[in-house]
């Protein structure tokens, strides 16, 4: 049976959203080209894009409900059902595939006892595998939230989603302090992040991913693979290597 219309939001909260939403509206000379913003807007409300939202966005921009549905459903980063308070993201993509990420992506199925793009009963993490992050000196990566986890082992990675099931901080490798998911959305959407510190945090690229920079100014760049002669040095987490030991 067709669908009956989306429900409207209760009235306090349209009102707050919509102030939201025209602030956004104004940084940009057209209007529709708000869209992407006001989809991260309504998902920071409710967690995930629904029904709803898309009408909300629909309304305001002056769009159909298919024309922002057709954005909302092309664009990994909106989902499109309810999940969990933290997007644990393992990259399996070809490099971080081989260095770990399909071993450390399998092993965290069967430790929260989830499929791909699964919830823990507790409603704190979603597991899905993701695309290449531009993160592949630093593979296998993990991201929660869109922050990164670099270097991971399948003994960190699990620890990792122990650590935010059970409510105790965990620090990105790099990048902002970690939030949930409804609020890194918000922060998507173009409101500043007023948590202290959190606008300062950053990272930067890996000894690899400099390299032929380095080399293009005429410096000496370090060597990131040794000739075949050297043995290559140990460059692992520790936890890593004691996996090894096993």
């Amino acid at each position: 049976m067709p669908q009956l219309p989306a429900p409207d939001y209760p009235a306090d909260v349209r009102q707050r959203l919509e102030a939201d939403a025209r602030e956004i509206i104004a940084r940009y000379p057209s209007s529709r080209s708000a869209l992407l913003p006001l989809l991260h807007l309504v998902q920071a409300e409710e967690g995930h894009v629904t029904r709803t939202g898309v009408r909300f966005c629909a309304e305001l921009l002056d769009l159909t409900t298919a024309e922002v549905t057709a954005v909302s459903t092309f664009y990994t980063m909106y989902r499109r059902a309810p999940s969990g308070e933290y997007q644990v993201g393992v990259c399996t993509n070809t490099l971080c595939a081989v260095m770990g990420g399909d071993q450390i992506f399998d092993e965290l199925k069967e430790h929260l006892g989830v499929g791909n793009g699964g919830t823990t009963d507790d409603g704190k993490v979603t597991l899905e595998h993701i695309e290449c992050n531009a993160a592949c000196d630093f593979a296998p990566v993990v991201m929660v939230n869109w922050e990164f986890f670099d270097n991971q082992t399948p003994v960190s990675a699990k620890r990792l989603v122990d650590d935010i099931r059970a409510g105790r901080t965990v620090e990105p490798t790099r990048g902002a302090p970690l939030c949930t998911y409804k609020e890194t959305s918000r922060i998507l959407a173009g409101f500043p992040d007023e948590r202290p510190g959190a606008v300062e945090a950053s990272g930067g690229a890996g000894p690899a991913s400099l390299a032929g920079l380095r080399l293009a100014r005429g410096e000496a760049a370090p060597r990131v693979v040794p000739p075949r002669h050297e043995p290559q040095a140990p460059h692992e987490p520790q936890d890593r290597q004691a996996e090894g030991d096993k």
